[in-house]
This record gives structure tokens, C-alpha cells and sequence, in this order.
């Protein structure tokens, strides 16, 4: 199977460790993965402001770069949904028929990793250990837009070591949203104080989530309480083998 990363800007730009972690993943669990180095971005931000026109040339960037993956993996659920929801929709809409063509031909191969794991291949114990106390956070598009369910709990069910614990008020939302944070900021900010709570009152180290988008948004606030609960990408658990040789 031929396999490509889509690392996502936001991780490529601000956390490279993510993307590392979805190699050793999946090279641990037997397969090549393949980095095409002229990827950029899903035009998430630009499709979510209105700026469809200019996101086309990134929507046939997408396209043309990723084209001939059986498989093309990505860590963000956010960006998942945009490219699998929205690619289609700008294709059709300001695209002409040869990118409405190429999007039809790679949009299905796009998975976000836990899917991938869990239904294409088949797996949940990807052999990671991970002796600490780690609490989920569903995000918004993990839930809503590419519908992960339980898959990334069944992942973490798996790591040898961990304690996993429930967190309360779990599918509420932890304010972010892109921009809504910037041009919402009061509420965004009361939306966040929420989630914080919930974190802390499971006496977590870890909080993971399947979107860093999130996750930075929730840890700003954790650090600036000093809560001492940091926060890491599902796949860096997943890659982790604390303790073993």
C-alpha cells in the first residue's frame, strides 16, 4: 500500500512531533510512508472566512500532489473533514471538469489517522506503552465532521501502562473554532474556562485529542492556570514505548 502523509500546516509549522509520530507509527506496524514535500495547506482557514476563490489553487494543489496514494493519512480531523466535506464542493462550484476529476479521484483515499488504523488496517494495539494518567478530548470535527466515534478510545484502551479516564462533559466544545476564537474572544474564553475544568478535575498528566488546533488552545489555558497537565497529540502516545528497550 502506498501511503502519504498529509502533515497539515498548523503541525508542520508549530508541531513537527506529530507528524514524526505518525510515521513511527505506521512504520512500526510494517508499512512505508511517503512525505511529498510540496504539499501546503487544506485551505481550511481560507474555505472558513469566505474566501472560496482563493482556495481553489489549493484545493487542485491538494489534488495534484497527493494524486496515486492508495492511502493518504493525516493527524487532524479538522483538515480530514475539510478535504473529504469541502474539496468537492469548491470543485464543483469554481473548479472546471478536470479538477472536479482529480478531487473525485483522491478525496476517498483521505484518512485521519485513528479511521486508518482502526478500519484499513485493522489494528488497535499498535504497541505503544504510555505509563501515565491521560484524559480524551473529542474535538468538534472528530465528532461532527469525520465522525471518529470510539475509535481513538479503543487506540488508547490498548497502551500498555495507561490510565485512561473518563472526562466529563466530554463532546462540549473547547472554544476554539479557527478565527472564532480571535473574533469571539469573550466567548471563546468562557467556553474554554469549561473545558479546563473538566480537564483538571480528572487529576489527568495528559490531555490528548486528535486535533493540535485544539489542543493548543486548550493547553494555552492550562499553563497560564499552572494547572501542571500538559497536552500531547493522540499519535505521540500511540508512538510512545516509555520503559521498553
Amino acid at each position: 500500500m502506498r501511503i502519504g502523509l498529509f502533515v497539515t500546516c498548523l503541525n508542520d509549522t508549530l508541531f513537527p512531533g506529530t507528524g514524526r509520530a505518525v510515521v513511527t507509527v505506521l512504520e512500526r506496524l510494517g508499512h512505508t510512508v511517503e512525505f511529498p514535500r510540496d504539499q501546503t495547506c487544506c485551505a481550511q482557514m481560507h474555505f472558513n472566512t469566505g474566501y472560496r476563490p482563493e482556495s481553489v489553487p489549493m484545493v487542485a494543489r491538494f489534488a495534484r500532489v497527493f494524486a496515486g496514494y492508495d492511502a493518504i493519512v493525516t493527524p487532524s480531523a479538522s483538515c480530514a473533514a475539510m478535504i473529504r466535506d469541502n474539496h468537492p464542493v469548491l470543485a464543483e462550484q469554481l473548479g472546471d471538469a478536470a479538477l472536479r476529476e482529480a478531487v473525485a479521484d483522491v478525496v476517498p483515499a483521505v484518512h485521519e489517522l485513528t479511521e486508518f488504523l482502526v478500519d484499513v488496517l485493522g489494528v488497535t494495539d499498535v504497541g505503544a506503552v504510555f505509563p501515565h494518567r491521560v484524559t480524551y478530548h473529542p474535538t468538534c470535527h472528530s465528532l461532527r465532521g469525520v465522525r471518529l466515534g470510539d475509535r481513538p478510545l479503543r487506540l488508547l484502551r490498548a497502551v500498555k501502562g495507561i490510565d485512561l479516564v473518563d472526562l466529563p462533559a466530554a463532546d462540549a466544545c473547547c472554544g476554539f473554532g479557527g478565527t472564532f476564537a480571535v473574533k469571539n474572544a469573550d466567548t471563546s474564553t468562557a467556553i474554554l474556562a469549561d473545558k479546563m475544568t473538566t480537564v483538571m478535575s480528572t487529576g489527568a498528566e495528559v490531555l490528548c485529542a486528535a486535533d493540535n488546533s485544539c489542543l493548543m488552545h486548550i493547553g494555552g489555558g492550562l499553563v497560564r492556570l499552572n494547572s501542571g497537565v500538559r497536552t500531547l497529540h493522540l499519535a505521540e502516545i500511540l508512538a510512545a514505548t516509555e520503559g521498553t528497550r
